[in-house]
Order: C-alpha cells, then structure tokens, then sequence
C-alpha cells in the first residue's frame, strides 16, 4: 500500500507562489519556515501554506506539482481561493 503524499503552495513574503510535494506537510512546511526547504524558499521568507492537496502516492503527487507549475498564476490563485484550476478562461480577463 502506498503512502499518502501531498501537493502544497506556499506563499512568499514576495507574493509569489511556491509548489511542492512532500509525504508529511508539517515537517515539509517547518523546513520551509526555518529556511531549509529550498533554496527558492529561502529568500522569500517568511513563507505561509496557502493550499495543499492529499494525493494516494508520490507518483501522483509528481505528475500534480508539475501540472500546477505549468498553470498560469491566474489559475494558480483560483487553486488557492477553492476554484477549480483545470476551468479555462477568456484572454483578457
């Protein structure tokens, strides 16, 4: 059987959105805080969680981070805010 996994956001002091993957979210978020998480993270602290998502394994916790990464940040605030991130929009708004 395999072990949960989660996606997860975070939000930088910057405004910007980091993704991840992780098996356990509050050590993965603890790292982030203390500045060892990553290096895109520890430059842009102080860093909050913004949205996770629990998948059935790492696999799939892979092909979801990179999908999400490759979303525009548009979507990637609606993932945030609880709207379905996969709904296309109009260009231009």
């Amino acid at each position: 059987m395999q072990e949960p996994a989660f996606v997860y956001l975070l939000r930088c002091a910057d405004g910007s959105l980091y993704c991840g993957w992780t098996y356990d979210l509050d050590q993965r978020l603890a790292r982030h805080q203390a500045g060892a998480g990553s290096r895109y993270t520890r430059s842009r602290l102080p860093v909050e969680l913004a949205w996770s998502g629990e998948l059935p394994g790492r696999a799939e916790a892979m092909r979801e981070e990179i999908r999400i990464k490759r979303l525009p940040r548009a979507e990637k605030l609606d993932l945030v805010a609880g709207a379905r991130p996969d709904r296309r929009r109009p260009r231009g708004h």
